[in-house]
């Protein structure tokens, strides 16, 4: 059976029921995709790591330039340097060096798995739309009145529709509480926060762009 739209409340600052927006059926229909959700999140981790890690080679250590000792009649092993990777202070065998762990999966899947976290949050009852985000004045007391209004708790990722330096700046301080534009939307900040709140107009252009 082909999926169809779904049609879900759009509330007022005040939390009072005001519309409804549709969510479109590539989205609302996207079954449970545990697998491929855990490839996207395990690949922006990767990308998101610095890759600066650094050992020294043998070439890169300083000192151990002269010989230690002769190279016969000490009773000892045969030695070149004191840098040598098995002495302390000598150089490391295979360590980390400076590197790029970032990959990318395919576009598609990429896509896939951004409407099967939306549709995910649906589900579970954890996605809330308003039709806009008004605050008094730029201020964390006032973010955590709004979100208190909305029955959200203080674990929420709030989805914008374009720069808004007031609201960024009242959510700032929450720990548990991000501002993120539409376009930079993804599935790590999806599954990491507990609820997610949308703009009227921050939904309908992903909708656009996901149910393309």
């Amino acid at each position: 059976m082909e999926a169809q739209p779904l049609r879900i409340p759009v509330f007022s600052p005040e939390h009072e029921p005001v519309g409804e927006v549709e969510l479109p059926a590539a989205i609302a229909g996207q079954p449970p995709r545990e697998h491929l959700l855990f490839e996207i999140v395990k690949m922006q981790m990767a990308n998101r790591r610095a890759g600066t890690a650094s050992t020294k080679t043998r070439a890169e250590v300083r000192g151990g330039g002269k010989k230690p000792w002769r190279q016969k009649g000490t009773g000892r092993a045969r030695s070149g340097s004191t840098r040598s990777p098995i002495w302390v202070g000598g150089a490391t065998i295979f360590g980390p060096r400076p590197r790029s762990y970032a990959y990318r999966l395919p576009r598609s899947a990429r896509r896939t798995a951004l409407c099967a976290a939306l549709a995910l949050k649906q589900r579970q009852g954890e996605l809330m739309v308003v039709n806009d985000i008004l605050l008094p004045e730029p201020k964390t007391k006032r973010m955590v009145e709004f979100l208190s209004r909305l029955e959200l708790g203080d674990n929420v990722l709030v989805v914008i529709h374009e720069e808004n330096p007031s609201i960024e700046r009242a959510a700032r301080n929450l720990p548990r509480v991000k501002v993120l534009r539409s376009e930079g939307l993804n599935v790590y900040d999806l599954l990491r926060y507990r609820q997610t709140l949308f703009t009227q107009e921050a939904l309908r252009r992903v909708s656009e762009r996901l149910g393309s």
